[in-house]
């Protein structure tokens, strides 16, 4: 049974809102289970509960004031600060909510460039989930930087 989750959570259809969405359908690895949940996580949270996960990360677009495709650790304090907000239900709540299912959560916001309905993720945020992906794959999600 794996012992870790990750969500991907956003819209695939608002351009670069995917970018959770594509670090899930890309990721792969052993212990790991990887969820696209589109923009309602919640509908997720059975399978969390009934793993209990050691790690649960979360990915989602994030206005951080960086450069589209870099992607930081958001902590909890911040998120209200960040959000694109497509999602039914606030992901602070979400993360209360699930706070005594996992070990560990760790959201993970990647800026956008352009959140445009019927435009694709553009290309910095798809070379930015990229390496995301390879970063959680080599074990360093304590390497990303946290948002100050």
């Amino acid at each position: 049974m794996a012992t870790n989750i990750l969500l991907g959570i956003g819209n695939p259809l608002n351009g670069d809102d995917g970018a959770g969405i594509s670090v899930a359908g890309q990721f792969r690895k052993e212990g790991w289970i990887s969820l696209a949940c589109g923009t309602a996580p919640e509908n997720f949270t059975g399978i969390i509960r009934k793993t209990r996960p050691d790690c649960l990360v979360l990915v989602d677009a994030a206005a951080m004031g960086l450069s589209p495709g870099e992607f930081r650790i958001i902590p909890r304090h911040k998120i209200a600060d960040v959000s694109i907000g497509t999602h039914q239900l606030p992901l602070s709540l979400l993360i209360d909510f699930l706070s005594d299912a996992a070990g560990r959560i760790v959201l993970i916001g990647i800026q956008p460039d352009r959140v445009v309905a019927g435009e694709e993720i553009s290309p910095r945020v798809r070379e930015g989930a990229e390496r995301l992906v390879r970063e959680i794959s080599a074990g360093r999600i304590d390497q990303i930087p946290v948002l100050a």
